[in-house]
Formats: structure tokens, C-alpha cells, sequence
């Protein structure tokens, strides 16, 4: 994985990516770069070749708000068996969990605690217990309004989903939030597998507990192995998103890996960063 920051020599290929190219910044890119030639495939897509100075293209693409991304060897689709995806602001643009807290009125605490979880400030077990305990109480309508109400998909998540599926892929959802929301979804798209955390709810109303073991970083990485065992294929086989520090274990174990929007100490070791484009992008790498 490359480090952001990092400069290299005699790269392959470097994509640029975003609404705001054209030929002229383009142009621009590839003269800061050094690069030998550069190509449009796609309108809002650039590919750079034999690209000399990355740092200078990163500078360059967070100015004009580009998503710079250096390809050692090419993407090919028959690479991969497995898209193995985090959930909240991954996959979807919310945290269900900051979310549910809206409704009883706890959402600023709540959501300060998931923000130093994902920055991998404190532990993600403790975190999940503390937040999940503040909602101890609430009607489980709730969840189903946060589902109906709230949920959204991130931008290019549908597209990145039918080429999974259209290229053969298995679909993997794994996620530190819950049940509820993780099996409608693997429902409503026809994802093959998911793993979440379990609320309890007694008397139709939540508990405050999660029942079984907490599904964290380790948790998640054990789901990407085991879904590869099953497919008997290298975990190097999957492409894997996420956005959290309890997302790095199971990034780590992938032939790509994509941080969404994510905490900068995810960025900076994920192969891929998108801070300005969806999942598209993620499908544009593969020619």
C-alpha cells in the first residue's frame, strides 16, 4: 500500500478523478507530474502514465478537488472474487447508531463517541457498549424509522454493486453496527454474506445490550478470511471499503483497499482514497 505523501519513481499509472477535470487541468497534472502521456477514458477520469512525482499530484488533485490514485499494476476484474464492504458511512451515508440516538435526544454524546472509535481513539468495544446504552428504552420503531427516514446509500454504491455482481464477485457485508440494517440491506441488493452486532430488545423496546460477541476490527478481519476460505480464494482476492480504524485490520488483508471519505490514519494506509468522488470511482479503475 502506498503511504499518502509518498513519492515514487517509474510508477505505471496514476488516475485522477473528479468532476472538475478537463483537458486543460489535465494538462496542468501531468506537467507537475512528469508524466510521459496521459488519456481520457471517461470524462471525468484521467490516466497518467510514467508518472515521476506523486506528492506534487496529490497537492495538486486536493486543490482542485481531484482523487489522485497510483495503480502499480493494472486492476483486472478476474483478479478479485469478493467486495467486502463496512456499512455506516461506507456503504451508507449515515451512522444508524448517531441516528437511533436522535430519537431519545442523544445524538451529540453518541456521536462523539463514534468519532473517536473511528478515529481509533479508544476501543471499539467499549465505545459500542457506552453508545448502545444510552438508548436503552427506545421503541424499536425507532430503528425502523432511522431505516426509512435517514438510510441512504452512498453515491456510486449502486453501480459499484452490479459491477461486483456483473464481473462475478461475491458481495460481503461487514459492519460494527447492527443487524437491523445490515440484513435489509443484504435483502433489498442480494448481497451473499453479512456479519453485524445484535441489539437486544425486550418488551419491544431496546435494552441498552448487544447480545454475542461485538463484531470489531478483529471481528470483521475473521469474516473476509472466512468468506475467502469458503470461495477458496487468497484473501488478496478481495477489494475491500471502509472508512474507520476498525475497518484496517480487514483492508490490510486485501488485494485493494479503499478508504470512503475516511479518518486520515485510515487514508494513509488504504491503496485507494475518495474524498471527492463515490463508488464510480472504484469501478473506473478497471479497464
Amino acid at each position: 500500500m502506498l503511504a499518502a505523501g509518498h513519492s515514487r519513481r517509474n510508477m505505471a499509472e496514476v488516475i485522477l478523478q473528479g468532476a472538475a477535470l478537463n483537458p486543460a487541468i489535465a494538462r496542468e497534472a501531468a506537467h507537475l507530474g512528469g508524466a510521459q502521456t496521459f488519456r481520457f477514458p471517461h470524462p471525468t477520469v484521467a490516466r497518467l502514465s510514467g508518472v515521476a512525482d506523486l506528492q506534487r499530484l496529490e497537492g495538486f488533485g486536493q486543490r482542485h478537488h481531484l482523487d489522485v490514485t497510483h495503480l502499480k499494476c493494472p486492476l483486472r476484474t478476474q483478479d478479485f472474487r469478493v467486495l467486502a464492504m463496512d456499512m455506516d458511512s461506507t456503504l451508507i451515508t449515515i451512522e444508524c447508531i448517531d441516528e437511533i440516538a436522535d430519537r431519545v435526544g442523544v445524538k451529540p454524546q453518541v456521536a462523539a463517541i463514534t468519532e473517536a472509535a473511528m478515529r481509533g481513539e479508544i476501543d471499539f468495544p467499549g465505545a459500542l457498549r457506552q453508545r448502545v446504552a444510552l438508548l436503552a428504552g427506545l421503541d424499536v420503531s425507532a430503528l425502523e424509522w432511522v431505516y426509512d427516514e435517514r438510510l441512504r446509500l452512498s453515491s456510486g454504491a449502486e453501480r459499484l454493486l452490479t459491477f461486483a455482481r456483473d464481473s462475478g464477485w461475491k458481495t460481503l457485508l461487514v459492519s460494527g453496527g447492527f443487524t437491523f440494517f445490515a440484513d435489509r440491506l443484504k435483502a433489498r441488493f442480494g448481497l451473499d454474506f453479512s456479519l453485524a452486532n445484535t441489539l437486544e430488545i425486550e418488551g419491544g423496546r431496546l435494552t441498552g445490550r448487544v447480545t454475542g460477541p461485538i463484531i470489531d476490527g478483529d471481528a470483521k478481519a475473521a469474516e473476509v478470511q472466512r468468506v475467502c476460505q469458503i470461495l477458496e480464494c487468497p484473501t488478496t482476492a478481495a477489494v475491500v471499503l471502509g472508512d474507520g480504524a476498525n475497518d484496517l485490520k480487514m483492508m490490510a488483508l486485501g488485494g485493494w483497499s479503499v478508504a470512503y471519505h475516511a479518518k486520515p490514519v485510515v487514508q494513509a494506509r488504504a491503496d485507494m482514497a475518495l474524498n471527492f468522488n463515490g463508488f464510480e470511482a472504484v469501478v473506473n479503475l478497471f479497464e
